[in-house]
Order: structure tokens, then C-alpha cells, then sequence
């Protein structure tokens, strides 16, 4: 007999989502936080530009492992997510928090990367916060950067609120209460159309 049980696509999608998601707020709270108790403030954005180059190889191993995951996942229920009232709207939902936080966090990692170069010895008050003597340009960029520190992992939260409800959506109950509001439509329409 076969198994339909998806746990290692599942857990690709879940545990991906979990790293994406934990390493970004941690990063905002932890890295970027951190960075202001460097005593020298030429060391802040540079100590925070390492550390984020740390993680950044750790948040495409994640990042791809939940890729695949949701891929897998919207393969072995296609027909769910086809027949299923609310199924699509998650998918679609769920696919465009996806997209806006690739979005953010090859943004972030540009405006990282950015920072570190043209500010990696400038005096900043932390990673994403400019000193009064910062240049213009890096306390621009850094300007920016303390917002999508919080906007990546507000979205990853929304895909993994996504998730969840998949779940619920999957339960036997949720399956036998929206089939019988299915059977209930299909007769109602059967109807309708011999009155008719």
C-alpha cells in the first residue's frame, strides 16, 4: 500500500521557514542591536556587515529548502488547492508573501553589502542607525535597512500563518465539512436546473 505522507517535503517547507524567518528577526534584534555596544563607532557597521555575511549563506540553505518544500507541498495537493473552498486563496496569498520577502531579503542583502562598502569604517550609532557623523549616503542606506529588518520577518511570520491554516484546512474534518458543502451546492444546481 502507498504512503501519501509528505513529512520530508513538509519538513523542507516548515524547517525552512523557521530559519528564513528566526535568523532575520534574530539578525534585527541580536546583529543589528549588538552592533551599537562596539565601543569604536568605525567597527559598528562593519561588525554588523560581518555578521549578516555570516548568516546570509545559512538564510539561502533555508530560503531554498522551504522553495522546495512548497513546491512539493502544492504538488501532492493540487487537487485539494483546485476543489477546496479557500485552498487557492491561501496558495495565492501565501505565494505573494513569498515573493515580497525574496524580494526584501535580496534588497536587504544589497543594501548590506552596500553599507559595508561605503560605510564599513564610517561612525555609526549600530548596524542600522546613522551617527551625526555619518556620510549622507551610508545613513541612507541604513535608513532603509532598519525598516526591512522588520518588513522580512513580518512577512515569513505571514507565510508561516499561511502554513498553519493550510494545516487546519487539511484536518478530516475540514475535508468532510467542505465536501458536504460541495454535495450540498452540486444538488442544489441539479435542482435548479430541472425546475428550470
Amino acid at each position: 500500500m502507498a504512503s501519501n505522507r509528505n513529512t520530508v517535503i513538509r519538513s523542507l517547507h516548515d524547517l525552512g521557514a523557521a530559519a528564513w524567518f528566526g535568523g532575520n528577526l534574530m539578525g534585527a534584534v541580536g546583529v543589528n542591536g549588538a552592533s551599537k555596544d562596539v565601543k569604536d563607532p568605525a567597527e559598528r557597521a562593519a561588525v554588523a556587515s560581518a555578521g549578516w555575511a555570516r548568516w546570509a549563506p545559512v538564510n539561502a540553505v533555508a530560503i531554498g529548502a522551504h522553495a522546495v518544500g512548497s513546491i512539493g507541498i502544492f504538488l501532492a495537493n493540487r487537487d485539494r488547492v483546485r476543489n477546496q473552498p479557500g485552498a487557492a486563496a491561501n496558495s495565492v496569498i501565501k505565494s505573494v508573501l513569498t515573493v515580497a520577502a525574496l524580494g526584501t531579503t535580496v534588497y536587504s542583502g544589497i543594501l548590506g553589502s552596500k553599507i559595508a562598502t561605503e560605510g564599513g569604517s564610517a561612525p555609526v550609532e549600530g548596524g542600522t542607525v546613522p551617527a551625526s557623523g555619518t556620510p549622507d549616503q551610508v545613513a541612507k542606506l541604513q535608513q532603509q535597512q532598519r525598516i526591512l529588518q522588520w518588513v522580512t520577518p513580518a512577512l515569513v511570520g505571514g507565510i508561516i500563518i499561511c502554513g498553519a491554516q493550510q494545516g487546519e484546512q487539511q484536518r478530516a474534518s475540514e475535508q468532510l465539512r467542505t465536501r458536504g458543502l460541495s454535495a450540498v451546492k452540486d444538488a442544489a444546481s441539479r435542482v435548479s436546473k430541472l425546475a428550470a
